[in-house]
């Protein structure tokens, strides 16, 4: 399946963010921990040349921390700053500790002169990544709009603590996508919009990659052994095993291909992370 998304406000947000580029400090780069690899958005990493970068490894509490420690240790060589984060516990300061960090050059410069100054920053990320989910957390208090679907996001939002003004921003992609790989996993994370997706076949490319490098997610989910079993007769055995039934009593098989992404990304079908460093 060939995915391609990118709606016209992508257009206008990159403009937006190009232009608040000389407003901020820094960036904070959040990335679904999930898909590390597909969530740099190449128009985003042209954005963050010149200034500090933190990014975030959000959701991590959907990935095995071994896992993302392999993540942990390529970033590092590769001097980047990074700090783990669960969007959804309520508790990210240490985002804005590493944000401090990151630009302690610029803290010290006015300390030295007797001032306290701001950091401010912009959030960055693709669709669905957790950004509003994560300032959120930061503030304690639901003042950026939040939602599971991408492209909650439309426009600029300024918000503050403890020293730190972040300014939000909608979720962008990139005009093509060069690798099909990548396409596929930012569907799977819900990167991209369902409607302009073939849910069928979707499910049953999601579960052809799952067969190799989660095989057991399926049989301790739903009691299906997929080994054996091509990925629409996969779908029709969860199906089966969930009673998803149409008129007629035959197999509701879109439901159950449905349900398999879905489960996926609420983290149902167990740690699985699509990306290995």
């Amino acid at each position: 399946m060939n995915i391609q998304w990118f709606p016209g406000h992508m257009t206008k947000a990159i403009r937006m963010m190009q232009d608040s580029l000389c407003l901020v400090d820094a960036l904070i780069y959040v990335i679904d921990a999930r898909a590390v690899e597909s969530c740099m958005n190449p128009l985003l990493s042209r954005l963050t040349e010149g200034k500090p970068v933190l990014y975030v490894f959000n959701k991590c509490d959907l990935v095995a921390g071994a896992d993302i420690e392999g993540w942990c240790r390529r970033f590092t060589d590769n001097g980047l700053a990074y700090v783990k984060a669960v969007g959804t516990s309520g508790d990210c300061s240490q985002i804005v500790a590493g944000l401090k960090q990151v630009t302690a050059k610029r803290i010290e410069k006015f300390a030295a002169k007797g001032a306290r100054i701001s950091v401010r920053a912009m959030v960055v990320g693709v669709p669905n990544s957790g950004k509003s989910t994560i300032i959120n957390s930061m503030i304690k208090k639901a003042k950026a709009v939040t939602g599971d679907r991408p492209g909650v996001t439309r426009g600029k939002q300024w918000l503050s603590i403890d020293g730190v003004d972040f300014l939000d921003t909608p979720g962008t992609l990139w005009g093509k996508f060069e690798d099909d790989r990548v396409a596929h996993h930012l569907a799977y994370i819900g990167s991209i919009k369902d409607d302009v997706l073939d849910n069928m076949e979707l499910a049953c490319d999601f579960i052809e990659e799952l067969k190799v490098s989660a095989p057991d997610c399926f049989k301790n989910r739903y009691g299906v052994d997929a080994s054996n079993l091509s990925p629409y007769q996969t779908l029709e055995n969860v199906a089966a095993a969930r009673g998803f039934r149409q008129r007629g009593n035959t197999l509701d098989v879109d439901r159950a291909a449905k349900t398999v992404i879905d489960e996926f990304r609420k983290g149902k079908l167990g740690k699985i992370m699509l990306e290995r460093p």
